[in-house]
């Protein structure tokens, strides 16, 4: 699935960008909430390659896809999303720290809920975000997915029990929000 927004696009991973997807996934600043933190730079070229198998998303498999400036193919960040056989998905996004604070974050999450509920007709669509990851948390309110649990020490995450906030939208919940915002008048 690749999707693209004003100022970016969301497609395959490449063989090029494995220096740079780990440079920003091997920072601790990033990989501090996030479940896989490459080792090395092989490690992510075998990621890549591993995604390259995937022309499609795969129910029951992570479709990882690149998030790249529109302009230069610069990417910027990565976001991956996961389908279950009955209509569910989940989805993560991580953002170099160098482009963070930007908008793109918000800007690929609401192409990739557009691709989920328009393009291939999902149900529900959640997240789960470590609580502590406030931008993160932010985010999620921001897209007007709602927050439907906060579990408690739910998950060990490098040697520690961490919380787990759940965040989730209905396709029905994103139709009226998309509807709602199409009919509004621009603000001056």
């Amino acid at each position: 699935m690749e999707l693209e927004t004003t100022r970016l696009r969301l497609d395959a991973l490449q063989p090029a960008d494995a220096p740079v997807l780990f440079g920003y996934r091997a920072d601790p600043e990033v990989w501090r909430y996030q479940n896989w933190r490459p080792g090395s730079l092989a490690e992510v070229e075998r990621f890549i390659r591993n995604q390259s198998t995937f022309t499609a998303p795969v129910i029951g498999q992570w479709l990882q896809r690149a998030i790249r400036l529109r302009d230069d193919g610069a990417l910027v960040g990565d976001l991956a999303f996961w389908l279950s056989g009955d209509g569910l998905a989940e989805f993560g996004i991580t953002i170099a720290p160098e482009h963070q604070g930007k908008g793109f974050a918000r800007e690929a999450a609401q192409a990739l809920l557009g691709g989920l509920f328009g393009r291939m007709d999902v149900h529900r669509v959640h997240a789960s975000v470590d609580p502590r990851n406030a931008p993160s948390m932010g985010l999620m309110r921001s897209l007007g997915l709602r927050q439907e649990a906060h579990f408690r020490e739910s998950l060990r995450h490098r040697g520690e029990w961490v919380d787990d906030a759940i965040f989730a939208m209905l396709a029905r919940e994103w139709r009226e929000t998309a509807a709602k915002n199409a009919v509004m008048p621009a603000s001056r």
